[in-house]
């Protein structure tokens, strides 16, 4: 009997030692509590358990739970995180209320509901809260230097209080759906280095009081609908190296104050209503790496000082009234990486130095009255993306492909340019995008070996007076559009286009191709649009087109092709216009086929029938010859 009652002992005694060990360790025993009470669907706490064996060294057993912080010693909880845990339900308080010397709890990201607990405001060491709402009775946290209440959907103001904390550095309320005006009480918040409170539904203008945050490095109140203009007062941040204000309604000028924000490195002002020069006194802003200013309603010249600014590496400037020249030094003393000055009234040529820094990647000019060359692009070899397109600009393309290894997309339509295409285009490996369309007296041929860029997605050189003929196809394994309309092409359509599995449009129209439209381009199985007209095609259309899934238009007019317009209900339904100018071509939508008969046709009948008729005459006279001849016997 005492034999049998040994087991049941040794369970007895474990739960004992247990319940003493939980007793030591009241963390572990508030966690397991607080999991118990929440819904926990995806088992993201699958490891918050007790062991089967435990280690009573005095050490708390949650500090080797995912999401749980502790001191070095592991005797004191000092940090939650359940960001995105999949976490769901009313969070319990009474169990975080044990944490009493919590330092960081975050609970962001999950689908909790309900109010937050209040004993989360009796934590008095809390020094970051991330909860992602917004709650008034958070200012009670004295300790509190990371508050980040984003990405909700928490309305109403910001409350006038959240100016009282003391020791915060790190505001984070951007991204809700806040209203009404910003307090002007924010301005007494002395210790906060970065503020983000963006992305909301304000009125009014943004309070000049925010200027007196004199710790204040980082600045974002962008996308929130705020108007009137930008406060001089905020050329006191002396501090401030990030400024963002970009989507809203400002109006008014810049500030020529600003250029005492000596620290600044990044300004967006973008997206605005903002007007005026830039100002000269940006030349002070010598550690100014962004500078945008693009979609606002600035005019004049762009300083040249801007040109001597060291640091800079991005300038957006694009849709604006701006006018005047780029200034001449433009890319000569710092490190350029990426320039749009794309719709406005520039005039003038490119900046000789535009890439002497050696590290421009993206050109944007397009939309201007540049005149003048492309030389100034020879040497920008780290080029990825070039837009010039929309210009004045003449000459010859001036592009080595060997020497832009990463270029990946070229505009130069709608100039004057000349000289052709460069033959080494084949050279520029990652190419996708090629346009020359709108040169009318660029020339030359399409080079041998385009179509075997094996990244090439767009072509189009249409109305360039490009002769001689269409090169083999080959590979062409990502080409989608090809574009060649009014040009001076002649011969045929390479049959190699059967390796062009990904086209989607093609356009050849207006030039002097002939022969029959081939079969492969028929049976392409992504083709969508095709414009053959206005050239020497004849034959008939391929029955092919007939059986695409995907053809939306096919227009073969004004060209010599005859026979019947297969009966596809697509190819049926495209029109007359798709279809005249090929006066041998019958069905619908044109003539029907049953009713005229023309020579070729009347000939292939009649000369069957006519040897038929003849045959028959033979057979007949020479049974008479025989029939007369037996009786005669």
């Amino acid at each position: 009997m005492e034999f049998l009652l040994w087991p049941h002992f040794d369970l007895l005694f474990f739960s004992m030692l247990m319940a003493v060990a939980l007793a030591a360790d009241p963390y572990s025993d508030a966690l397991l509590s607080l999991k118990s009470e929440i819904l926990d669907d995806s088992n993201s706490l699958y490891d918050w358990k007790v062991a089967s064996e435990r280690n009573f060294s005095g050490k708390i057993l949650a500090c080797s739970w995912s999401g749980v912080e502790c001191n070095e010693d592991s005797t004191i909880v000092t940090g939650l995180n359940l960001c995105m845990k999949n976490l769901a339900g009313k969070l319990p308080g009474k169990q975080l209320g044990v944490l009493t010397q919590l330092l960081d709890l975050n609970i962001s990201l999950n689908s909790f509901s309900g109010e937050l607990p209040v004993e989360i405001f009796t934590l008095t060491d809390l020094r970051t809260l991330d909860i992602r709402s917004l709650p008034v009775e958070v200012t009670e946290l004295e300790s509190l230097k990371f508050l980040n209440l984003a990405g909700s959907y928490f309305d109403g103001p910001i409350p006038s209080s959240y100016g009282s904390f003391k020791g915060l550095e790190y505001l984070h309320l951007a991204g809700n759906s806040l209203t009404g005006k910003i307090p002007p009480e924010l301005g007494n918040l002395k210790t906060v280095t970065h503020m983000e409170i963006g992305y909301n539904l304000y009125e009014g203008n943004i309070p000049w009081q925010l200027s007196n945050m004199s710790e204040l490095k980082y600045l974002d109140i962008a996308g929130s609908t705020l108007t009137g203009s930008i406060p001089r007062e905020f050329s006191n941040l002396t501090k401030l190296e990030s400024l963002f204000l970009f989507r809203n309604r400002l109006t008014g000028s810049i500030p020529s104050e600003f250029s005492r924000l000596v620290s600044l490195t990044d300004l967006d002002l973008s997206d605005n209503l903002i007007s005026g020069p830039i100002p000269e006194s940006f030349a002070g802003l010598k550690n100014l790496k962004l500078l945008s200013l693009m979609f606002n309603e600035m005019n004049g010249t762009v300083p040249e000082s801007i040109a001597e600014l060291p640091s800079i590496e991005t300038l957006f400037i694009w849709n604006n009234f701006f006018t005047g020249s780029l200034p001449k030094n433009l890319g000569m003393n710092s490190k350029l990486s990426w320039l749009d000055v794309s719709n406005n009234s520039f005039i003038g040529s490119i900046p000789p130095g535009i890439c002497a820094g050696g590290k421009l990647l993206k050109l944007m000019l397009f939309s201007n009255n540049f005149t003048g060359n492309l030389s100034p692009l020879s040497n920008c070899s780290s080029l990825v993306r070039l837009r010039a397109e929309d210009n004045s600009f003449s000459g010859e393309i001036p592009l080595k492909f060997s020497q832009f290894p990463d270029i990946t997309y070229i505009d130069l339509s709608k100039n004057r340019l000349t000289g052709g295409i460069p033959s080494d285009i084949h050279r520029a490996s990652k190419l996708q995008y090629f346009s020359v369309s709108n040169n009318p007296e660029l020339g030359g041929i399409i080079p041998e070996k385009t179509w075997s860029l094996p990244f090439l997605q767009n072509f189009s050189a249409s109305y360039c007076n490009i002769s001689g003929n269409l090169p083999r196809f080959g590979v062409c394994k990502s080409i989608v559009v090809v574009e060649l309309r009014m040009n001076n092409i002649s011969g045929s359509i390479p049959k190699s286009i059967s390796g062009c599995r990904s086209l989607e449009m093609i356009n050849l129209a207006s030039n002097h191709l002939s022969d029959h439209i081939p079969e492969e381009l028929a049976s392409l199985p992504s083709l969508a649009f095709v414009d053959l007209s206005h050239n020497d095609f004849s034959g008939s259309i391929p029955a092919e087109f007939g059986k695409s899934s995907s053809l939306v238009l096919l227009n073969v007019s004004c060209n010599d092709i005859s026979g019947t317009i297969p009966s596809n209900k697509v190819l049926r339904s495209m029109g007359r216009s798709a279809y005249t100018g090929n006066p041998k071509l019958c069905g619908k939508p044109l003539k029907s086929c049953s009713k005229t008969i023309n020579g070729e046709k009347l000939r292939l009948i009649l000369l069957p029938s006519a040897g038929a008729i003849m045959l028959i005459a033979a057979i007949v006279l020479l049974l008479i010859r025989v029939r007369k001849g037996s009786k005669g016997q």
